[in-house]
């Protein structure tokens, strides 16, 4: 028969295994004459044990065939297709006659005496190969396999993987194996870990591939292994490079920026890195020349470790340190290029040793590879990184330093990003801060608190503003403005118009006066501005600004507000009572030739008002009205301590950082008191000069200010001659204690009063004179029903006491 020896293969065993005849065919299989094996066990052939079913089949006397494992005289393993008859002797015991089947190669291999070169090739094949019968147990491996798997081919054979190594992966390798007896089908699987023959980790590329006879029959398995950790480390760096692109300098934050460096070299090749930048750089100055005769001043802004907490750390993160003269990382500053070294070479041993706390982190965690990467930008050099390994076990490899400086290069024109954004947005930031009011002034009318939030997205500044103006009669306007766009010229358009309200404030002009005449302001410096500027702001849509302006009297109790298309303040009553003013909103200021409206609103004392810009209740996730319940919510229950209100709102309304910059002011409104101010009409009638003056000393006298009374005296004898000479019916005087002492005389006259020189002969002219010589203030403002000339002077200091 062709492809297979005649079945000639014959061997007669008796009841206790011993072999009592033995054929030429058997001689010619496995190498042995009957004359040395004919009265020897069976057992002593067999390569493997025979299988479950066979045993069972020879205990109970059946006649039984499959394939056995047997031992070459020799020492290879011989796979043989053997039947077992059952047979009686003379004396009636068992006998057993077993023939044997075996293919064309095997009887071509057994008849040889050295092994092919087929099989010296398989044999000393630097992959691991071995093959699996169809019970996945192991026939033969080549010494690349025996050494991988860390036992030689004798002990492996005739056991399956999980009996070889009952720890994982093998048993995932076994299930694949009987996958691939079951299914006939090749698999392919990668895996990367430690083999038991190996002591570093590697990655494996395993086929595991069906075996079939000439019937297509799965007669076992080989499983070819190839040592792919090279090609895998190539696409981890390659992964790694992607992975610093996408991820390194996603913000214009030098912190930040580092510590995404830190973080995608932890994941992708080292064990513990770290980022230490020049003390300017992380100012966010200029670096500055690395000095050769000095320490280096670094600060630790960055580090991240595979083990939680970095405890390999010997400086805290934020914190300063210095690079002692001449010492390696120095070196690596100034050369400017990346370098290796293990513990023991010589210039790492003495930096290891400048610091005892270093040298006991390097003996503790077993670092054995340290590589240093200058940050360079620009030609100009930022700081230093710092990547070690002690749970990797290979130390960093050429390749290694290659994408290390690879990354570092790129996170280093990120970070030189970062620092030129943050020295000139702090510059801004201090020029946009210093337009506004460094602390609330004191006034016993109000008491105010106030959030001034930049945006936090890394967008430019933006020209949001705020301010609160002590006027006449003890008033209060409080401002809230917002200038549409971010930038440079957001900023100083900004604190041109904070500038002008403060201005008109000081005419004393009605709040839909003052916005008018702020429209015609925007318009005009709109006007002003070069046609590049002009169109570049239209493009971005950034023209025109918001405003809402509010005069609060303490003494009436009264605020009249006037909004240009600023969100509506929120009001709190002393019950708690939350309500949104419904002011008429008023066209956007820069628009031109649209009316403004002005609302005026009682307000009960401890009434608390919430102006704020549009940052504070817009976001992206969700609408205006949102916002606006947030912030109704937040004002339903106001702390003691309006300052502990603002930190409130902003914790309510905001979830986030917002887009915008964002401006809360909070007032919490008071009263002045009937024994505060006091009030007469007045005839006009030059004999009301000397009453003027009498009832002005008698209450200075009751409120005991007496020190102050022959000047307030004088003070209302100019007034009120002056209502009487120039102004009109109805004549009224007003005295007020609060922080000052506040003279006002009203008349029914529109004309504004000036200063003027009087000649030597002239008899008039000179009150107006004296009135600004004897006040601290002075000024007028119109009323519904004509104007008040007013003057301030300090309280005597024993009674401002």
């Amino acid at each position: 028969m062709e492809g297979r020896v005649p079945e000639d293969l014959a061997v007669v065993v008796d009841a206790r295994g011993a072999i009592m005849a033995w054929s030429d065919g058997a001689r010619r299989l496995l190498g042995y004459d009957a004359a040395e094996i004919v009265g020897r066990a069976v057992g002593g052939l067999l390569a493997a044990d025979l299988p479950e079913s066979t045993r069972q089949h020879v205990a109970d006397g059946q006649r039984w065939a499959g394939e056995v494992a047997l031992r070459h005289r020799e020492g290879h393993r011989i796979v043989v297709r053997l039947q077992g008859t059952p047979l009686t002797d003379t004396g009636r015991e068992r006998l057993w006659l077993v023939t044997g089947i075996v293919p064309a190669h095997t009887a071509r291999r057994a008849g040889q005496g050295a092994p092919p070169l087929w099989d010296l090739t398989l044999s000393q094949l630097p992959v691991p190969v071995a093959v699996y019968d169809r019970e996945a147990r192991l026939v033969a491996a080549n010494e690349t396999m025996a050494q991988v798997m860390g036992r030689t081919e004798e002990e492996m054979k005739g056991l399956t993987l999980w009996e070889i190594h009952p720890t994982w992966p093998f048993d995932e390798y076994d299930r694949l194996q009987r996958e691939v007896l079951r299914t006939g089908e090749m698999i392919f699987h990668e895996e990367h870990g430690l083999a038991p023959g190996e002591t570093r980790p590697h990655a494996w590329s395993m086929y595991m591939s069906p075996l079939k006879d000439e019937t297509g029959t799965v007669q076992g398995l080989s499983a070819t292994v190839f040592d792919t950790t090279e090609q895998s480390w190539a696409r981890r760096r390659l992964a790694v490079l992607n992975d610093a692109s996408l991820r390194i300098g996603s913000t214009l934050d030098v912190a930040r920026t580092t510590d995404e460096l830190a973080e995608v070299a932890v994941s992708g090749f080292a064990d513990f890195v770290t980022v230490d930048l020049l003390e300017s750089v992380a100012l966010g100055d200029e670096p500055e020349p690395l000095p050769l005769d000095a320490p280096v001043t670094v600060r630790r802004t960055a580090q991240r470790s595979v083990l939680a907490g970095c405890p390999e750390s010997v400086i805290p993160s934020g914190d300063t340190t210095f690079y002692p003269v001449d010492t390696l990382p120095v070196r690596t500053l100034v050369a400017g290029r990346g370098s290796r070294h293990r513990p023991g070479d010589p210039g790492m041993r003495e930096w290891i040793r400048s610091s005892p706390a270093r040298a006991e982190s390097v003996s503790k965690h077993l670092i054995h590879s340290v590589m240093m990467v200058p940050l360079r930008a620009r030609g100009v050099t930022l700081g230093l990184v710092h990547f070690l390994r002690h749970r990797t076990p290979d130390p960093f490899s050429e390749d290694d330093l290659l994408l290390a400086e690879e990354i570092v290069a790129r996170a280093a024109v990120s970070v030189d990003n970062a620092r030129r954004y943050t020295r000139e947005r702090r510059t801004a930031l201090a020029l946009q801060r210093s337009l506004l009011p460094d602390r609330p002034p004191e006034l016993a009318a109000m008491e105010v608190a106030y959030r001034y939030l930049p945006t936090g997205s890394g967008a430019e500044i933006g020209g949001d503003w705020f301010d609160v103006i002590p006027l006449s009669g003890a008033r209060v306007a409080l401002v809230v403005g917002d200038v549409v766009g971010h930038g440079i010229h957001a900023s100083a358009t900004m604190g041109r118009l904070r500038t002008a309200v403060r201005t008109l404030a000081d005419v004393d002009l009605a709040p839909d006066e003052l916005l008018t005449q702020l429209d015609d302001l925007v318009l005009r410096l709109d006007r002003e501005e070069g046609p590049e500027v002009r169109r570049s702001a239209e493009a971005s849509g950034q023209v025109g600004a918001t405003c809402l302006y509010a005069v609060y009297d303490p003494v009436s109790r009264r605020c009249t507000m006037a909004r240009a298309g600023h969100p509506q303040p929120a009001l709190v009553t002393p019950d708690g009572g939350v309500r949104f003013l419904d002011l008429p909103a008023g066209p956007p200021l820069g628009l031109g030739g649209l009316p403004f409206e002005a609302t005026e609103v009682r307000l009960e004392e401890n009434s608390l008002l919430a102006l704020y810009t549009d940052g504070l209740i817009e976001a992206a996730d969700h609408d205006i009205e949102v916002g606006l319940g947030l912030l109704r919510q937040a004002l339903s229950s106001p702390a003691e301590v309006l300052e502990e209100t603002c930190d409130q709102v902003l914790r309510t309304v905001l979830a986030g950082r917002s887009a915008d910059d964002i401006v809360l002011m909070l007032a919490r409104t008071a009263a002045l008191g009937a024994g505060q101010v006091h009030t007469w009409p007045l005839p006009p009638d030059p004999a009301a000069v000397a009453r003027a003056r009498k009832l002005a000393g008698g209450q200075l006298a009751a409120w005991g200010l007496t020190e102050a009374a022959f000047t307030t005296e004088l003070i209302v004898s100019e007034l009120v001659t002056n209502a009487l000479r120039y102004g009109g019916a109805p004549i009224e005087l007003r005295l007020i204690r609060d922080s000052t002492l506040i003279c006002e005389v009203s008349d029914g006259s529109n004309t504004a009063p000036h200063l003027r020189r009087a000649r030597v002969f002239d008899e008039g002219g000179r009150g107006l004179l004296l009135v600004a010589q004897l006040s601290d203030r002075w000024g007028t403002r119109q009323t519904a029903t004509g104007k008040t000339i007013w003057a301030e002077q300090p309280l005597p200091a024993e009674a401002s006491g």
